[in-house]
């Protein structure tokens, strides 16, 4: 995520956070943040310090996936090479935490870059040079394991992030798809980020590139702000029926998480105080339990989408919230939810994860 229209994500408040404080549920279930941010802007620094505090809050997490933010691009250059600033950035954070100097946890042990797909079949140049930035192929244990571009649109522009450039038909763009094309046969996958009413067009993609792992960024991008206001019922409809089909393709699996963002509709930041994990729960609950419904619990992952969501709560009474939704689920069940099913997606090796 950049900075698009403030009125997106909420502001990190630290003091307003701290009005909510609670025990850690199930503190020894092994965790993999499948999805963070990590930058440096006006406003907020969410970089390796940050990150460590909260990941050090009490959840067992052992692992995290980075995903591409537009952060440490290169500064000059042409403007199809200037991604590789982002992912040599994550790599060094993933270094130094895998020197084991800063605890536990292995941040960045997957990388999710970012290359303009519209490159077409020029782009597996460019793909080629993230995999070495990032260590070589994932055989070799390089750590970038695909991309993302952001194809979110919708005719309400106070949706739209402006550093992104998408339009309504970009997923069918024949350049797109050129450029997409090249992901599989490099090992790689695809993040797609998009919003609810564009999920038939990730149906029609999948469908024809079976080869390409795709996730589902958000639980689908589901939108309550803008034109979507009070309109909860009439997006769940569509959302969930869009859902349904997509889950028919099994090389598509989907994200639980980024519920925070002010645009799904339910934030509490307005709040004299921060939520309980029983709230966020609540809030939560038809939407993630929907995903798994259609989906299973061994393609879908959970996601702390920090620190976009750090404006809505803190990073502990988050992952509490996604463990009082699954209470009732076994105990195979919550490991796929909540590291098999990002480890598989991922291609990051089990045993790191559960003996690092």
């Amino acid at each position: 995520m950049n900075t698009g229209p403030r009125n997106q994500h909420a502001i990190v408040r630290p003091s307003w956070l701290e009005t909510r404080l609670e025990e850690v549920i199930d503190p020894n279930q092994i965790i993999v943040d499948a999805h963070h941010h990590l930058y440096d802007r006006p406003g907020l620094r969410y970089l390796l310090d940050e990150m460590l505090a909260d990941v050090s809050t009490g959840h067992n997490v052992r692992t995290t996936v980075y995903v591409q933010a537009r952060s440490m691009l290169r500064k000059t250059g042409p403007e199809q090479w200037k991604t590789l600033g982002e992912t040599e950035f994550a790599n060094g954070i993933a270094a130094m935490s895998a020197s084991g100097s800063y605890g536990q946890a292995r941040l960045c042990q997957g990388i999710v870059g970012a290359v303009d797909l519209h490159l077409g079949a020029r782009v597996r140049e460019v793909l080629q040079a993230h995999i070495s930035a990032a260590g070589g192929a994932c055989i070799e244990g390089g750590r970038f394991r695909g991309i993302r571009q952001s194809v979110a649109w919708d005719i309400d522009t106070s949706l739209l992030n402006p550093a992104y450039r998408v339009s309504e038909d970009m997923l069918a763009n024949r350049g797109f798809r050129e450029g997409f094309a090249q992901l599989a046969p490099l090992g790689l996958s695809f993040d797609a980020w998009l919003f609810f009413h564009q999920i038939s067009q990730l149906t029609l993609l999948a469908r024809e590139y079976p080869d390409t792992s795709i996730v589902l960024n958000h639980c689908g991008g589901i939108l309550g702000s803008g034109r979507y206001k009070g309109c909860s019922d009439e997006v769940y409809q569509h959302w969930s029926s869009s859902l349904r089909e997509l889950a028919k393709e099994p090389n598509v699996m989907i994200k639980l998480g980024g519920l925070g963002m002010r645009m799904c509709g339910m934030s509490f930041d307005n709040d004299p105080r921060a939520p309980s994990s029983q709230q966020l729960a609540e809030r939560w609950r038809p939407w993630l339990e929907t995903c798994i419904e259609y989906f299973g619990p061994e393609r879908c992952m959970f996601e702390s989408n920090f620190p976009v969501d750090k404006g809505n709560h803190s990073y502990l009474v988050g992952w509490n919230a996604m463990k009082r939704v699954v209470n009732g689920a076994s105990s195979s069940e919550k490991d796929d939810l909540f590291w098999r099913s990002a480890s598989r997606f991922y291609r990051i090796p089990p045993d790191s994860i559960t003996n690092p």
